[in-house]
């Protein structure tokens, strides 16, 4: 891992809280440097450690190295081939939750999928189909749009979605358009202002569908009304399929919103550097 001993790390640690500036600043150059397989040893100190000075210098470090891993994952994912929607979400939940491990949010994922595959049937019309959808989602499982925390960050950690089964509209669509992916449905993602919603897009057939009201079906002309209510120009973006790319934009631009709100600015901050990362 490294090239310093258990006895010469211990020392290190100790200097954090040095009165010196410049060799907190080096012993805190030095700790980075050895990458992320040092966190344990880490939080291991922090956690035998009854100096609050050095606790603090910890904390940062930790948080530090474990935003570094995340940024090196998202650049992994923009340069991907399939740039996988899971994949990439569960990269951003890694922000609020660095222990996360991709296995357990793809297992509670499969759960979901499974239990409305039991219900599927394959041979319905598309409608009748997104019916199906619907029912195990919002009636069975008991997904619901989160409108009394509407702007609480965990509204855009898949995580939490899936344990408070409260989700902004964002997030409650991806869960559908994960699902119906795995099913094989032509169900894709709408970039809307101030609303983000599904289309159900094959051949002649189109339609929308808004998970944050229980998977309400709706036409291409409520869309055309919903821009006219908002007083905005119709754009092709607002009734066609958008990449994974941008649902992962607006899911940062949705946290920078409640980290804003919030009055953490330094985690506003942090979630622009993962933007401009996606904007490259």
């Amino acid at each position: 891992m490294n090239t310093f001993t258990p006895g010469e790390l211990n020392a290190l640690v100790s200097l954090l809280d040095d009165t010196d500036y410049e060799v907190r600043s080096h012993v805190r150059e030095q700790i980075i440097s050895l990458g992320t397989d040092i966190i344990p040893f880490l939080e291991e100190k922090w956690e035998t450690s009854f100096n609050p000075e050095i606790q603090k210098e910890i904390e940062e470090m930790v948080h530090d190295l474990q935003f570094s891993l995340l940024k090196k994952r998202l650049i992994e994912w923009r340069d991907s081939e399939d740039r996988d929607l899971l994949t990439g979400l569960w990269i951003i939940n890694t922000y609020q939750y660095p222990d996360l491990e991709y296995e357990k949010l793809n297992a509670e994922m499969h759960q979901i999928y499974f239990e409305v595959w039991t219900a599927f049937k394959n041979d319905l019309p598309p409608y009748d189909q997104v019916r199906i959808i619907n029912n195990v989602l919002f009636n069975t499982l008991r997904f619901s749009a989160n409108t009394k925390n509407f702007h609480s960050p965990a509204n855009s950690m898949l995580s939490a979605v899936l344990d408070s089964k409260r989700g902004n509209p964002l997030s409650l669509c991806a869960i559908y358009l994960l699902v119906g992916k795995k099913l094989g449905l032509p169900i894709y993602g709408v970039n809307l202002p101030n609303l983000f919603v599904l289309t159900y897009k094959s051949g002649d057939l189109t339609f929308y569908i808004n998970a944050f009201n229980k998977g309400l079906i709706f036409s291409k002309q409520d869309i055309f009304n919903y821009l006219e209510h908002l007083k905005l120009e119709p754009k092709d973006e607002y009734f066609e399929p958008c990449a994974y790319l941008q649902i992962l934009m607006r899911t940062l631009r949705n946290l920078a919103n409640s980290f804003e709100k919030l009055g953490q600015m330094e985690k506003v901050q942090e979630v622009k550097e993962m933007m401009s990362i996606l904007e490259d």
